[in-house]
């Protein structure tokens, strides 16, 4: 199945329901970082909720970027996206190998500990707009949960899963985010509310070759609604050669010049993708001439 994400309202505009999955996406991410089952559980829940975020985000320019900061052994995690759900990331320590929790499930939280969750958005204007709230789990659906049922005011319903296969690659990646909207009936929450408790967990949802349109139907159960639009998110990376000379020529001319005479080259790695950038000396002299 392709990564695909639905977004669907109730007949009365009460609740906004988006279903995504993101099995590609989050492998991608895994193969981008060589990245452990745990890594790749923290990275892939961050990155599938951030790319949703993204989707809610109106200009073309419009950006996010999540940063999620603990005491665990992970370190931390970075996840930004644009509004076309084009999504990148990395976390502090992608090879960790803790032990599986005694349910036999990945230890997100114990990865992660306790910490902070900030979410900033880039809107174009003078100043991002950030906000932040301290870890409640650690699981990260819950931390997302309870950041928009209290800093934005906005009660929502969040579950985020991957399922990492035995080879360590991904099998299944998706996730859920049900917004009450203002005015909502209160005979429409109980409605959801039970409707949730029949959903086990998000990567169950997509077994058996179950869809998008499936958990949606499940989420939506007793009340009429529609699928207004559908998008692709993507693993994706805008970084470039020239970017990153950009960000050469912008450090200490002094450093840049040590650089040149002693290594006579530099190789750059970004962040978020883990592509390496090359730089010869004779690239490097011309960086630094232009400085």
């Amino acid at each position: 199945m392709k990564d695909y994400m639905i977004t669907g309202l109730d007949d009365g505009g009460n609740v906004s329901i988006k279903v995504i999955y993101a099995k590609d996406m989050v492998e991608n991410a895994r193969v981008s970082h060589d990245l452990s089952p745990v890594a790749s559980a923290c990275l892939g829940r961050t990155i599938i909720m951030t790319s949703m975020i993204g989707d809610t985000l109106k200009g073309e320019d419009d950006k996010t970027t999540v940063i999620i900061k603990g005491d665990g052994p992970i370190g931390g995690i970075v996840v930004t996206s644009d509004s076309k759900m084009r999504a990148k990331g990395y976390v502090y320590n992608p090879s960790l190998d803790i032990p599986y929790k005694p349910n036999g499930k990945l230890d997100v939280s114990g990865a992660i500990g306790n910490g902070s969750l900030t979410i900033v958005k880039d809107l174009g204007l003078k100043e991002p707009y950030s906000g932040m709230i301290n870890l409640v789990s650690g699981e990260i659906a819950e931390d997302f949960t309870y950041y928009y049922t209290k800093s934005e005011q906005s009660p929502s319903a969040i579950g985020l899963g991957v399922l990492v296969d035995t080879d360590c690659s991904i099998k299944h990646a998706g996730g859920f985010w049900i917004s009450i909207l203002p005015g909502c009936k209160d005979e429409v929450i109980d409605i959801i509310e039970n409707n949730l408790k029949n959903v086990t967990s998000v990567t169950d949802e997509f077994k058996d070759e179950k869809t998008c349109e499936d958990l949606m139907k499940k989420l939506f159960n007793g009340l009429n609604y529609k699928i207004i639009y559908e998008k692709e998110p993507k693993w994706y990376c805008d970084c470039s050669k020239e970017k990153i000379s950009e960000a050469l020529a912008s450090i200490n001319r002094d450093e840049l010049k040590q650089i040149i005479e002693e290594d006579g080259k530099a190789e750059i790695t970004c962040h978020f993708c883990n592509k390496a950038y090359h730089f010869d000396k004779d690239e490097l002299t011309k960086i630094y001439e232009r400085n």
